[in-house]
């Protein structure tokens, strides 16, 4: 690949020339005979008038007595051309050639001719004394005296020729540069000489720094070679800085301030400096592209004249322009013209009309970082000799004047030259180079200046990494690298034609690598750069590699179609550049010559002019991962949605906006190049597979294992595998068997988790054997509680490594084995209850924890779990859901024999510390009162707190037992499960558990009793009325109802009876039957529906009951709500018109209230359709009177609410709030049918209170807070009652007695003189509350 200048890498440039290895002896043979057959005549030689001219006798003196010579002259003394004819008339190249090499081709074509034209020769002609030798181009001869060549071209040669006998002297030319090639170019003629003392060595440099080469070049005594310096013709330059930053002081304050320039203001300023010195061109240096488009776009403003007409010319010069772009500049015109260029218009090119330079001291610097391992381009301040070579650039044709925008201070401070290439570049060419022609150690190598060992060892980890030297400390040649060394093109690429060749898709790769060998064949000019995408569009793919094929394919169709002429037309209409192109195809030719002289076997490469790829032929992934084993350490893993990615090493980039998939890249890519610049950017790009790069370069990953985890589908111990390349994870976690890392722990882990612990999915009969009786002795350890009656694992552990062989890692290891062993012995594996068992003793007293809970008739299974923390830790009881509501939870409390006395001394240790100390030890009281006990005789807690009392317990009751401090392995566990065994819901709380699934239950019941019915009526016979006329046919079971009728009358369902016996999971039970009546149809269209249900309690089978028998009185009462508030007086109507329900909801809650309390006296659960009959007649007819009577009644208060409520309005605060939900307890929704008439005929006095309440917030708030505290605090011990009650429990009469209790507080607190109904305090509220159970 080309460097910067256009150079080839080592070894690369000339290799195309070079003809199979097996015809090398007899080339060598033929030359030795014809070597003294063939002296060549020289003609006379004359000399322009040059600096170099003049010196010409003390240049040819130096050259006859010193092998080698340096001479040292700035451009334009000749020296380039009139060397190599000095050496013509000391007689060399007579029977050998004189070579002279040079760092580009265009120069050393250009060379070429002029020195043929001093000659009087002709270039094209064979007989022509003077030839060159470049890339795709050779005049070479046997009469060839004077070979010009580039550098690369000779170091390929020398593979060929180690000696170079070919040649009598070597002239090195433009050494300054120190370009890699010629560094190692001087290094191996260090090495040669003193092989070949007849071999003359001339080293030709501008005036930088030439001791360095006489000291490199030095003979064995030490002295240095000679140095002649030849003068240039140039004229005087003038050097002005003018410093972007400046310092000034401050008039006022005495202080020196810094005042920075804006770099673009400076330029400009500058320009306008020199365009008043005079007449003449102004070239201006730039660190890159960007900077020159900003630059030209602010001198195009600045010196654009009136209606747009131009006053300059600002021309761009970098190397992407296209030819056209770059010859404007070679061409002068009628305008001044500004040069903005690159640091090419240092030394590789020559402007015309120059008088003038700016230099803004910054410039692109190819380096290499070791860090990243990625060629940077970065911006850097330029050496001294540098910025010496730009201010020269403006006295080449008259006295020039050079600005430096930075100062005098800053030039100095600069070094003086440019790092060598070498320091700043990736040496994997120089050592595969040297690795070929067995050059040695690198770091041994002669050269100018020695890379740093960094450098070295980066370059020898790329060629392994590559797979061109061995992974070995000595790090040897492999046979893929000797191939690649014999590839003219940078190692990478060479690895991929090596892969091509592989994968035997060795000519689209060769395409390919073509492609990046050169430069973009497709150019984007300045001011065209949209129209240039749009033609290059065609070209897209998801690859650019890809787009590089096709891009071929269209240009080879085009050349065969069309002339020469028009093809050339035709790459100018399309932004493509025909060069570029004809470079392109030529090395592809190039390429696929090399790889047919390598030994590989390939048939049938096509000529380069037929070599058209057919899309769908073209396997793209072969072709990726054939570019991939050169791109290893060049792949990035894409950071989420981001266009960011993660690369090798921690590195991190983008794709470049050029690449067609930088909108929408790849999750994972790989570039053919990193450049760093503004940002690292990643150019040339196409998609990979991560899992490639493992198959590729195992070489190159690292595997990170995680601890190993047992996987039961897979019976192996596993472990997570991280792939990782250079610290990218290519496999992020990947499921490997652990006996890959380690297999001794893979088959412990084996025995443990499938043979010991049984996680492991199998049906031979010895596991499941096993698995049986270590479940039953396991349920001896749950139900006592202790892990001291089975052996331990490690025992288990023992008998199965006994008789496992070795190899056993996995189940597919076992299953072979196993298939086999047990028809020797089948019993071999098999466990015994009696070797399982450690404790008899303990074993014996699991006795005590039945399988079974029987209550009654009723029987439930029991299950046992010892896992403290869990939260079935504990005895769980498994009910049938019908069956939940029919457990005792006072008997539950028992728990079982084995239980009782850690449960009794759980609860002494529960009591206040007063109580407890009479009861100590605890464990001695608990074993003593269980003696007194009577199991099942009451509530565990009272029969526990009498047993205490008669062993001299001083004052110990039920109540002072917490039973929230018995740990939760001490409390039954609830399961209530399905008809299949599935656990629906499981709690501790048989009240919560109860009231949750009260609709399930119920549903269930009813279905059981439907099912009951049906399957045997005659287990229901003495509870079922006989159907009779009128009633409807039983409903099917899955409805859950045991007879249904459009209206219940005697002749159709009948009485109700108490109870219906109900056959539940072979138990029988006792359900309670209750009348449902549900709408059928629209409303209107259709009679209700009269259903009977079953219910699991009596309790809920009552209330159902009595809400159908109340619902149906309440039907019956009709009012009219406005007869009802008629004659009330105008405030109280108001009133009750704007409660929340208006009149109509206030009137509807009363008719339901006056029902109820009708119901409450007639009833309440009414079981004959004729009694309620009778009933809802006296709804009918005593109804309304009733509801009016409690309106009248209920007018006070309604009146009083509002009153307040209006008045509430204008305060705020807790106080304000508390009144607030005060009233809402009063008259909230439903409240007058919760509360009861009896109760709402106190309202107004309690709303009396609150007035008074709000009287003593204004007169004394401390007060009035310090009563509320009183009441708040009688709140709080409501809530801790109703919270320590069951849930049915919470809403009892007992405790909406309290509630109004503290109503009763507030009067006695804010308004004693309104008097109360009964005597209340807060310390009788404690007394009530602790009385409630």
């Amino acid at each position: 690949m080309t460097d910067a200048h256009g150079s080839a890498s080592p070894t690369n440039e000339g290799r195309a020339q070079g003809k199979p290895q097996g015809r090398r002896r007899s080339r060598r043979r033929s030359n030795k005979r014809r070597r003294p057959q063939f002296i060549r005549t020289i003609p006379p030689i004359t000399y322009p008038d040059l600096p170099v001219s003049e010196r010409r006798e003390d240049i040819k003196k130096a050259i006859e007595d010193n092998q080698v010579v340096i001479i040292a002259g700035e451009t334009g003394s000749g020296k380039t051309t009139q060397i190599p004819k000095m050496c013509l008339e000391l007689g060399r190249g007579r029977t050998k050639v004189i070579g002279h090499t040079q760092p580009r081709r265009i120069a050393a074509r250009s060379v070429a001719e002029r020195i043929a034209e001093e000659l009087d020769q002709q270039i094209s002609d064979d007989t022509s004394l003077v030839g060159y030798k470049i890339r795709f181009d050779d005049t070479i001869s046997k009469h060839t005296a004077v070979k010009l060549m580039t550098d690369g071209v000779l170091l390929n040669e020398i593979q060929r020729d180690r000696l170079l006998r070919d040649y009598d002297t070597i002239i090195v030319d433009e050494a300054h540069e120190r370009s890699l090639n010629i560094d190692f170019l001087l290094g191996y003629l260090k090495q040669l000489l003193p092989k070949r003392p007849d071999l003359k060595v001339i080293i030709t440099s501008a005036t930088i720094d030439p001791e360095s080469f006489a000291e490199h070049f030095a003979d064995a005594s030490g002295s240095p070679a000679p140095i002649i310096e030849v003068s240039g013709r140039t004229y005087p330059v003038e050097i002005r800085y003018r410093p972007l930053v400046t310092e000034r002081e401050n008039p006022k304050t005495g202080e020196v301030i810094e005042v920075e320039t804006d770099p673009l203001d400076g330029l400009v300023a500058a320009c306008k400096e020199l365009m008043r010195a005079g007449e003449g061109d102004i070239l201006c240096f730039f660190s890159g592209e960007r900077e020159i488009r900003d630059a030209a776009e602010a001198l195009e403003g600045e010196f654009a004249g009136a209606g747009g007409a131009r006053k300059v010319d600002v021309l761009p010069l970098f190397g992407r322009l296209s030819n056209a772009e770059q010859h404007r500049v070679f061409r002068t015109g009628p305008r001044r013209r500004i040069v903005l260029a690159t640091n090419i218009a240092e030394t590789s090119l020559t402007v015309p009309g120059i008088h003038y330079v700016v230099d803004t001291g910054y410039a692109r610097i190819s380096r290499y970082s070791n860090r990243t391992k990625v060629q940077r381009l970065p911006v850097e301040p330029i050496s001294q000799a540098s910025a010496k070579q730009r201010s020269g650039r403006s006295g080449r044709i008259a006295d020039g004047i050079a600005i430096r925008l930075y100062s005098e201070e800053d030039f100095e401070a600069r070094p003086e030259f440019t790092d060598p290439e070498i320091l700043r570049t990736h040496l994997s060419s120089v050592i595969l180079s040297m690795a070929a022609l067995g050059l040695g150690d690198i770091e041994r190598f002669p050269f100018l200046q020695a890379p740093d060992n960094k450098s070295i060892r980066d370059g020898v980890a790329l060629l392994q990494e590559l797979g061109a030297l061995a992974s070995t400390k000595d790090a040897a040649l492999t046979p893929i690298g000797r191939d690649m060394a014999r590839i003219p093109t940078d190692p990478r690429l060479a690895r991929m034609l090596a892969a091509g060749h592989a994968n035997n898709i060795i000519e689209p790769i060769a395409v390919i690598v073509s492609a990046l060998s050169i430069q973009d064949v497709r150019e984007r000019p300045l001011e065209k750069q949209q129209q240039a995408d749009e033609m290059h569009a065609r070209f897209k793919a998801n690859s650019d590699f890809v787009s590089l094929l096709k891009l071929w394919n269209y240009l080879q169709e085009q050349r065969q179609e069309l002339s020469a002429n028009k093809f050339r037309k035709l790459c100018q209409r399309e932004f493509i550049h025909y060069v570029r192109v004809r470079e392109w195809m030529d090395l592809v030719r190039q390429m696929l010559s090399v790889v047919q002289d390598l030994s590989w076997k390939i048939p049938n490469i096509r000529h380069v002019r037929e070599l058209v790829f057919e899309p769908e032929a073209i396997d793209e992934d072969l072709v990726h991962k054939s570019i991939l084993t050169g791109l290893l350490t060049h792949v990035g893993m894409r950071e989420g949605n981001s266009k960011q990615f993660t690369g090798t090493r921690g590195s991190h980039f983008v794709v470049h906006p050029s690449s067609h998939v930088s909108k929408k890249p790849p999750q994972w890519l790989m570039a053919a190049e990193l450049v760093e610049t503004s940002q690292v950017f990643a150019r040339t790009v196409g998609p990979i597979d991560p899992s490639w790069i493992e198959a590729i370069a195992p070489h190159m990953v690292k595997y990170n294992y995680s601890e190993p985890v047992w996987s039961s589908s897979r019976g192996a111990a596993m472990v997570h595998e991280k792939v990782l390349l250079l610290g990218l994870p290519i496999v992020a976690d990947r499921m490997v068997n652990a006996s890959k890392v380690d297999r001794a722990l893979a088959r412990e882990l084996f025995i443990r988790h499938a043979l010991v612990e049984g996680d492991w999915r199998t049906r031979h009969h010895f596991f499941a054997h096993n698995q049986k009786l270590l479940s039953e002795a396991t349920e001896l350890e749950d139900k006592a509680r202790r892990r001291d009656i089975v052996v331990d694992d490690q025992a288990l552990f023992d008998f199965y490594d006994a008789r496992l062989p070795e190899k056993i890692v996995s189940s597919r290891h076992f299953d072979s084995w196993w298939k086999k062993a047990r028809h020797k012995d089948p019993h071999q594996l098999d466990f015994t209850l009696d070797a399982l068992i450690d404790s008899e003793e303990a074993a014996k007293a699991a006795d005590e924890f039945p399988d079974v809970w029987r209550q009654g008739s009723l029987e439930f299974e029991l299950s046992y779990v010892f896992m403290p923390g869990d939260p079935d830790d504990g005895m769980t009881m498994r009910v049938p859901i019908p069956l939940l509501a029919n457990v005792s939870e006072p008997e539950t409390r028992w728990l079982v024999a084995g239980m009782r006395e850690e449960l009794a001394i759980a609860l002494i240790r529960s009591l206040p510390k007063p109580l407890r100390t009479s009861v100590v030890p605890a464990s001695n009281f608990a074993a003593a009162a269980l003696r007194r006990m009577v199991p099942f005789d009451g509530e565990f807690g009272f029969a526990l707190a009498e047993a205490l009392r008669e062993l001299g317990g001083q004052g110990i009751s039920a109540q002072d037992f917490d039973w929230s401090r018995v740990p939760g392995h001490l409390r039954m566990q609830f399961a209530a499960i399905d008809r299949r065994g599935n656990v629906i819901e499981k709690s501790r709380d048989l009240q919560y558990l109860q009231n949750k699934l009260a609709g399930q239950v119920t549903s269930a019941i009813a279905q059981a009793a439907a099912r009951s019915k049906t399957a045997a009526p005659s287990d229901v016979a003495q509870h079922t009325p006989s159907r009779r006329k009128g009633s409807k046919k039983q409903a099917g079971t899955s409805t859950g109802v045991l007879a249904t009728a459009d209206e219940w009358t005697v002749d159709g369902i009948g009485v109700l009876p108490e109870t219906v016996e109900t056959v539940v999971d072979g138990q029988t039970l006792n359900t309670y039957p209750a009348i449902v009546i549900s709408k059928r149809g629209a409303e209107g269209a259709a009679k209700d529906r009269v259903t009977l249900k079953a219910f699991p309690t009596k309790q809920a089978a009552d209330g159902q009951q009595f809400t159908t028998v109340l619902n149906m009185m309440v039907a019956a009462c009709t009012v009219s709500p406005k007869q009802m508030i008629k004659g009330l007086p105008l405030r109280q109507r108001v009133a009750m018109e704007n409660t929340p329900g208006g009149v109509d909801g206030l009137v509807n809650d009363v008719v339901a209230l006056a029902c109820r309390d009708m119901l409450m006296k007639l009833g309440p659960v009414i079981r004959d359709p004729e009694k309620c009959e009778e009933v809802v007649g006296t709804a009918r007819s005593q109804g309304p009177g009733r509801v009016r009577q409690y309106v009248v009644a209920l007018a006070p208060a309604v009146l009083a609410v509002a009153d307040m409520s209006a008045e509430l309005k204008g305060w705020s605060g807790e106080a304000i709030d508390d009144m607030r939900a005060q009233l809402d307890f009063f008259l909230g929704k439903h409240a007058i049918a919760r509360n009861g008439i009896e109760h709402m005929r106190h309202v107004p006095r309690y709303v009396e209170a609150m007035r008074a309440r709000l009287e003593l917030m204004k007169t004394d708030p401390d007060k009035e807070e310090d009563l509320d505290d009183e009441v708040q605090e009688a709140f709080e011990l409501l809530e801790k009652t109703k919270k320590r009650l069951p849930t049915a429990r919470a809403a009892s009469p007992q405790i909406k007695e309290v509630r109004w209790m503290i109503e009763e507080l507030r009067v006695s607190l804010f308004a004693q003189n309104l008097g109360t109904a009964h005597s209340v305090s807060l310390q009788r509220i404690r007394k009530k509350l602790e009385k409630i159970r």
